[in-house]
């Protein structure tokens, strides 16, 4: 592949340009990376959730208009002055929670957090507060950095890893953000153990993926709820033992997980992002050790009443950002376990389609008919 250099390169985007107006693809300029920054031309990126979050406005301090897009893999184009640890033709996956490697949770072995994340500071605007993407004369903002709606990008070098160059990156974009997210979410927030039981809320890209950790991880026992029966089948597929839907029941789904169960599950995942079916969740699980870990994204702003008895007998409820991995040293990690075939997410890949009909994706996603599409540039 020829290096563009340091010139502005045209290319196609979808710019997301108000708060719930479908997306637009467009010709946009991508400015050149500066020092400590890389340009990426984008192979392929997969639809998350969040990003449909964005265009609803239901996450946080996104400025528009917008490139959304942040489950990405592409090929650096061309690095700014200092970068070292990419070059130009390398495979790279983007994270979208990136790694300073100085501040204190960086610093932390046990955090995979990073205080230049999005939910410290925002990540609409490169590191020094400019865009690299313009479109009919008007600044356009960045999403998590990555922005991977573009067919080039730039990003900051401590959020891009490299990748072997084996991966295919039509099906390695999903390492991005929902399956490792999922399987992180089983395998090191909660660690489920061998034996165990499990109950996972919400079966999409994200939901399917902890039941995949769950599996991998030995678990006897794993509960997919969800209020589509259409997702019970791929659900089945990648190791669930019983589905449930909640709407079969004229009891609370955490009623009915404890009588199935006897006390409760050991662990329980809410991937949905809904105050019912987080407290739902964290009830499911067993009043003494029970661990539920909270993946969904709730809107911007919610607030969850709960009843404080519920943690008082020694139930832990936690997060997870991106299932628990330091993303720069765990990426390339992953795509070798994809490559060693060690799990296998092209399985939730229902739909692959030219970034063109993006707006098709996130319809296939709202209806409940994909798990993930992949657009492909």
């Amino acid at each position: 592949m020829q290096t563009q250099g340091r010139r502005v390169i045209r290319c196609r985007a979808a710019v997301a340009w108000a708060v719930g107006k479908p997306l637009s693809v467009e010709e946009v300029e991508v400015a050149p990376p500066k020092a400590g920054e890389v340009r990426i031309k984008i192979v392929a990126t997969g639809i998350c959730r969040t990003d449909d979050h964005v265009l609803e406005g239901c996450f946080p301090n996104v400025d528009f208009p917008v490139i959304p897009g942040h489950e990405g893999a592409g090929i650096v184009e061309s690095v700014g002055e200092g970068v070292t640890t990419v070059k130009p033709g390398d495979k790279v996956i983007p994270i979208p929670l990136p790694h300073c490697g100085e501040c204190s949770f960086c610093l932390n072995p046990e955090s995979n957090y990073c205080l230049k994340s999005h939910f410290s500071e925002s990540q609409n605007l490169l590191p020094d507060k400019t865009s690299r993407f313009t479109c009919k004369g008007k600044q356009i903002h960045h999403f998590l950095w990555v922005s991977t709606f573009a067919e080039y990008t730039v990003i900051p070098e401590y959020a891009v890893a490299k990748i072997d160059a084996a991966a295919p990156l039509d099906k390695v974009c999903l390492l991005g953000c929902g399956f490792s997210t999922g399987y992180g979410a089983a395998i090191n927030t909660a660690k489920v153990k061998p034996g165990s039981t499990c109950a996972v809320f919400g079966l999409g890209g994200v939901g399917l993926s902890v039941v995949m950790g769950c599996k991998a991880a030995g678990a006897s026992r794993i509960f997919a709820v969800d209020i589509n029966k259409d997702k019970f089948a791929k659900a089945k597929e990648l190791g669930a033992t019983d589905c449930i839907n909640p709407r079969d029941f004229k009891k609370p789904i955490q009623e009915v997980l404890t009588e199935m169960t006897g006390h409760g599950v050991d662990y329980s995942f809410e991937v949905i992002g809904q105050a019912d079916t987080m407290i739902a969740a964290l009830a499911s699980c067993n009043m003494s050790t029970g661990v539920c870990v909270m993946i969904g994204e709730p809107a911007s702003g919610s607030m969850i009443p709960i009843d404080p008895v519920l943690l008082l007998c020694g139930r832990t409820w936690k997060g997870t950002v991106l299932g628990g991995w330091k993303m720069k040293d765990s990426m390339p990690k992953l795509v070798s376990s994809y490559l060693e075939k060690k799990f296998n997410s092209d399985l939730l890949i229902t739909h692959t389609l030219p970034i063109a009909k993006v707006n098709e994706g996130f319809e296939l996603l709202r209806a409940g008919k994909s798990i993930r599409s992949v657009l492909l540039f």
